[in-house]
């Protein structure tokens, strides 16, 4: 990956030529729709960066033929490759502009990526069907196993370690993160964590004092760029997509910590239970009166499948519920959606159980929006993240919320792990 150059394959292939693909999204910022209570800092959010085009958000993909006429894509964040397999990639001919074209799809996400392709080049879109009139130009070249740049100017200080953050320096409530990334000369991988969760799998470079980040995984777009200000100082903008910008700063500080997930979300006064009662995909009403769920512990797993954290954290239950066999333990997954159309959002339901193997139940519990959302659950004080997870005894009685996860690319994983299999196995006993 760090090879600078372009690598062109030759010969013949039956659709794409495999390799590395360098796709960008184009995230200018006169395309984007700003949080409307903030007002960006010029200094900050209009860094000029040599070398780099601004406003372009890019990342790696590898095409990888299983044998002579079949492939998939492999999409590379840091140390994470995201496979889209054959099946959900599929061609056509446009006959109106007499070309090629490609469809890419994520169903999990609900969005795509759709463009016509010649040679080594793809132009099109990446689509999310789940918010309106939500697309962003896309470009893809065969060949170039870079992701911002392939100079290798000489970075001004070492980024490796811990660095305490505050967002959204120029909105009503900046609210606290955690930078935590790894360098090892020009390459800079991490992530950032929040009190609700993290960034998954950054990846980009550092060029003399200035540096760069970016993720692409189907669901979420994010850019992040920096200027190094000092050894201990950094400043900078972080956009989401083309809907989302913000600023800010972050000094180096090993010891930076965040609130305890375990306190931000808790029961209102008068209540020891959650109580609830939602149909799964096919009809049936899920409930912790349920005689499958009696005398159970259980992990109540509010999600959405439009979150990557949550993705993170499903596939870390799903994982621990296969290697470890427990008879008195329960997993209920309550998902808030999108789609407000039901049926709409049970097929997407249906599509995560699916792709995850999902050994527990997953509802359809309402709205994503945060506010409508409580409703759903009127005993706890609020829904702070997607995720969120709400351990209860054999009585029913909640004995632990956790808000938000901190996924494989951060530090904290592992302690993560380890501390729930504890908990775990002490409330089933």
């Amino acid at each position: 990956m760090a090879i600078s150059g372009c690598i062109v394959f030759e010969g013949t292939y039956p659709a794409l030529p495999p390799g590395i693909w360098r796709a960008t999204l184009k995230i200018n910022p006169e395309f984007v729709s700003l949080n409307p209570k903030a007002k960006p800092l010029p200094d900050k959010v209009d860094m000029k960066f040599q070398d780099v085009e601004p406003g372009i958000l890019p990342f790696n993909f590898e095409v990888v033929y299983d044998n002579d006429s079949v492939f998939h894509i492999e999409i590379i964040n840091g140390e994470e490759r995201i496979m889209v397999p054959k099946e959900h990639i599929s061609f056509g001919r446009s006959k109106a502009r007499a070309q090629d074209t490609i469809h890419i799809e994520f169903p999990v996400f609900d969005s795509y990526i759709s463009g016509a392709f010649a040679g080594n080049i793809i132009e099109g879109s990446w689509v999310v069907r789940n918010k309106e009139n939500y697309a962003i130009p896309f470009v893809a070249t065969q060949g170039k196993p870079y992701r911002f740049t392939p100079l290798k100017n000489e970075p001004s200080t070492d980024l490796t370690g811990k660095w305490e953050a505050t967002f959204g320096l120029d909105e009503d409530e900046p609210y606290p993160a955690i930078g935590d990334f790894k360098q090892e000369g020009n390459r800079l991988t991490g992530t950032f964590m929040t009190e609700t969760g993290d960034y998954r799998f950054l990846e980009g470079t550092v060029q003399a004092d200035k540096f760069w980040l970016s993720v692409f995984d189907g669901a979420h777009a994010f850019l992040f760029e920096g200027k190094i200000l000092d050894d201990n100082n950094l400043t900078g903008a972080f956009y989401s997509g083309k809907h989302y910008v913000t600023t800010w700063e972050a000094k180096r500080n090993e010891h930076v910590t965040l609130t305890n997930p375990d306190s931000l979300t808790y029961l209102l006064p008068g209540y020891e239970t959650l109580s609830f009662s939602f149909e799964n995909p096919d009809g049936k009403t899920i409930s912790l009166d349920n005689p499958e769920y009696q005398g159970k512990a259980k992990i109540i797993q509010i999600l959405g499948t439009w979150c990557p954290n949550c993705r993170d954290e499903t596939t870390f239950l799903v994982d621990y519920l296969h290697k470890n066999k427990m008879d008195d333990l329960a997993v209920i997954a309550l998902s808030f959606e999108k789609h407000r159309d039901k049926d709409k959002a049970n097929q997407i339901i249906r599509t995560y159980k699916e792709k995850f193997r999902m050994p527990y139940e997953i509802v359809h519990a309402g709205s994503s929006d945060k506010k409508e959302a409580v409703k759903a659950l009127p005993m706890l004080n609020h829904i702070l993240s997607y995720p969120t997870m709400v351990f209860l005894d054999k009585d029913n009685k909640v004995r632990r919320i956790h808000t938000g996860f901190y996924g494989p690319a951060t530090s904290e994983y592992a302690a993560f792990v380890e501390e729930f299999d504890k908990f775990v196995k002490e409330m089933v006993e």
